[in-house]
C-alpha cells in the first residue's frame, strides 16, 4: 500500500492539495481566503492532469524522424498533448476567474467596509428591509393623497 501511494506520489500530492482548498473554502469567512483556496484547488487538478498525462520515457508529440526519410509515427513513442492542453486552458480560466473575483471582492469591500461573509450579508439584509420600509411607506403615502 505504501508502496502505491510513493509511486504515485504527485497523485498523492494533488488529492491532499485538493483537500485543503477545499477545507479553506468551506470553512473560511473572509473572501480573498475563500479566493486562495479557490487556487489551491484548481492548483492541484492542474497538478494531478500533468502527473496523469506525462509517461515515463515518451517524447513530446513532434513527429521524430526515421533516418530514412521517413517518420516515426507509432503512439507508444509520444506523450499525449491533450492533458497538458487542458492545463494550459485550465490556467487561463482560471486567472481570469481569480481577477474577476476578486475585483467582485474589491467592490464589496468599498461598499460595505469588509470582506467577512457574514458580516457582508447582515449589512445586505438590513439595507434590503430599510429599502421595503421606504417603499411601504412611499406607498402609503400615495395611497393616502
Amino acid at each position: 500500500m505504501l508502496g502505491k501511494l510513493f509511486l504515485n506520489h504527485y497523485e498523492a500530492v494533488a488529492v491532499i492539495l485538493f483537500g485543503i482548498g477545499m477545507t479553506n473554502l468551506l470553512l473560511q469567512r473572509n473572501l480573498i481566503k475563500k479566493i486562495i483556496g479557490l487556487n489551491i484547488m484548481d492548483t492541484a487538478v492542474y497538478l494531478f492532469l500533468a502527473a496523469k498525462g506525462f509517461v515515463e520515457g515518451r517524447a513530446a508529440p513532434i513527429l521524430i524522424s526515421n533516418g530514412s526519410g521517413g517518420w516515426l509515427n507509432s503512439s507508444d513513442l509520444y506523450v499525449n498533448p491533450v492533458p497538458a492542453g487542458l492545463v494550459l486552458t485550465g490556467i487561463v480560466v482560471s486567472v481570469s476567474v481569480t481577477a474577476f473575483s476578486l475585483a467582485l471582492a474589491l467592490k464589496l469591500y468599498e461598499y460595505y467596509g469588509t470582506l467577512n461573509i457574514d458580516e457582508a450579508l447582515m449589512k445586505m439584509t438590513e439595507e434590503q428591509v430599510e429599502l421595503e420600509t421606504t417603499i411601504e411607506k412611499a406607498e402609503e403615502d400615495v395611497l393616502a393623497s
